[in-house]
């Protein structure tokens, strides 16, 4: 079993900037990759952002291209999400995951075996 527990959402103004953070615990974290998804109200869960077990690769939606990044810290067991030039369009609850199948990574749902309970991220204009 892997516990995922998400921090760091809050209410920010468009244009600026939030840091999520995702600690993991009960497996060897640095075996599994890891990913963000956010899920807005009446829409479906999308993928946000992966990244690979060694954080040698990473994946990002084409709507956060160039605002987000994600990255790891296996010291640490912690994935983090850094969110710049927010707009309106980003609010949704965030959900991290793992993938104790795919250490490559993935940016399908299904793929993932394990997610956090959420923090919401709201922008406003």
């Amino acid at each position: 079993q892997v516990q995922l527990v998400e921090s760091g959402g809050g209410l920010v103004q468009a244009v600026g900037s939030l840091r999520l953070s995702c600690a993991a615990s009960g497996r060897t974290f640095s075996n599994y990759a890891m990913g963000w998804f956010r899920q807005a109200p009446g829409k479906e869960r999308d993928v946000v952002a992966s990244i690979s077990s060694n954080g040698g690769s990473t994946y990002y939606a084409d709507s956060v291209k160039g605002r987000f990044t994600i990255s790891r810290d296996n010291a640490k067991d912690t994935v983090y999400l850094q969110m710049n030039s927010l707009k309106p369009e980003d609010t949704a609850v965030y959900y991290c995951t793992a993938s104790v199948r795919y250490s490559s990574g993935t940016y399908y749902a299904h793929d993932y075996d394990y997610w956090g309970q959420g923090t919401q991220v709201t922008v406003s204009s």
